[in-house]
């Protein structure tokens, strides 16, 4: 994303981990503590929030709650595009021509080691946050190499939304734990009249950053890895191609309708909201809208199914990145602190059903019975698995989904798609 301000750096690249990421280089830092000098975050006066298109309206509800409390401090919301693609590019050339447009930035968690090691957000005073309060998973991702460069916001896990009136129709009294089972769910539900037309199960599969997460999630649910423990890229294996091969499979066998392959996320939701599917993979957000939809009071969520049980979401969510070239960094850093604030989390979950970085409302009661898909949430956070967190996130990202969605559309084998996959990841991280 784009900011300006002039800034003193002192830093040293090196290469780490295989060549997988640089140093990152700091804002006037103080050492371990991750607290900066004052000078880092000087200036107050008007700024810009920058974020993709809000499709909830709850993100300019709570900056015109600010807003009115601080009229001499005001914060613009810039929306993006809703490609995450699309999002990421604009902020990056914003970043690499100094441009002082953009000051708080919505980075996707995956961002942050990319954004860090260009230098192209400060790093951020983290006794500042109440991280200890939130949920480790998401506070790793706001991280990198032991400096907190984004505070963290909303969190995201993938959920398998499902008819719960046309299952239970068709005498199915739970939610599928594996692909298999769901495939036969849909079997049963779509002998119904009332499933006339329907079609079985849709992701995210149009080419962009969606198609990365659905592919992530397919190959960790099959038991396989994108990258190992050491950041080595190994998909050429048994266990990834049983992950694409699902997709492809369903693509091929109607369970995953043919325009599936353009769906994302907004697509997705408004097919299954339109009574198109029996069941659906996608974020939290979706739980709010449904609830407003002519299928309320019919659907509910559950863990995503896998190859033998319950499989593996990507960690999803958004976190605040404050951009190295931006004016008025005092205002800016109160800013993040008020959007990151737990208040501001319960409004976010109460009004948009984002997932929550604080613990503690996943641990209360009485959300849980408002939102009674917090707890299988909060277990897809916790079991979820990241998406490659390396500097060139950007070609890591882009070879997954060409690879993909040469697969899904036939152009190559599951095999053929994930040795080259294999070749491309390897070129990308020794960079």
């Amino acid at each position: 994303m784009k900011i300006q301000t002039t800034r003193a750096l002192q830093c040293s690249a090196a290469l780490v981990a295989a060549g997988l990421v640089l140093t990152a280089c700091g804002s006037s830092g103080t050492g371990d503590s991750g607290e900066q000098a004052g000078s880092a975050f000087e200036g107050r006066g008007p700024i810009s929030f920058v974020a993709g298109k809000d499709s909830t309206g709850v993100f300019q509800a709570v900056i015109d709650r600010w807003n009115k409390a601080h009229p001499k401090e005001k914060v613009t919301f810039i929306q993006l595009p809703t490609d995450p693609d699309a999002q990421r590019q604009q902020m990056i050339q914003n970043a690499e021509t100094k441009s002082d447009a953009y000051t708080v930035l919505y980075l996707d968690a995956v961002w942050t080691s990319e954004f860090a090691a260009h230098q192209w957000v400060d790093k951020l005073p983290e006794k500042q946050f109440p991280l200890d309060e939130m949920l480790k998973p998401v506070v790793e991702t706001a991280q990198y190499r032991g400096g907190l460069y984004a505070a963290p916001g909303t969190s995201d896990g993938g959920l398998l939304y499902y008819r719960t009136d046309l299952l239970k129709k068709a005498g199915i009294s739970k939610a599928p734990t594996t692909w298999a089972e769901m495939k036969d769910a849909c079997a049963k539900v779509k002998k119904l009249p009332e499933a006339k037309g329907m079609s079985c199960y849709a992701g995210q599969l149009q080419k962009y950053e969606g198609l990365t997460v659905n592919f992530a999630e397919a190959v960790n649910s099959a038991g396989g890895v994108i990258t190992d423990d050491n950041g080595k890229p190994n998909v050429d294996t048994a266990e990834a191609k049983k992950g694409l091969d699902f997709l492809v499979d369903s693509l091929k066998d109607g369970t995953i309708p043919k325009e599936g392959i353009t769906y994302q996320e907004e697509e997705s939701r408004q097919a299954f909201q339109d009574g198109k599917l029996i069941f659906l993979r996608n974020w939290p957000y979706v739980y709010s809208l449904a609830q407003k939809s002519e299928i309320a009071g019919k659907f509910a969520a559950a863990p995503l199914p896998g190859l033998n049980g319950p499989g593996s979401s990507s960690l999803g969510g958004h976190n605040l990145g404050l951009s190295s070239f931006a004016k008025n960094k005092a205002t800016a850093l109160d800013f993040m602190k008020f959007f990151t604030s737990q208040e501001t989390a319960g409004t976010f979950l109460k009004d948009a059903s984002l997932a929550p970085q604080y613990t503690a409302l996943y641990d209360d009661a009485s959300l849980a019975k408002q939102f009674p898909y917090l707890p299988v949430l909060k277990e897809s956070i916790e079991r979820a698995v990241p998406r490659p967190r390396v500097v060139q996130y950007g070609d890591v990202t882009s070879a997954i989904q060409q690879e993909t969605y040469a697969a899904l559309t036939g152009s190559k084998s599951s095999g053929e798609a994930l040795k080259d996959l294999q070749s491309d990841l390897q070129k990308s991280t020794a960079q």
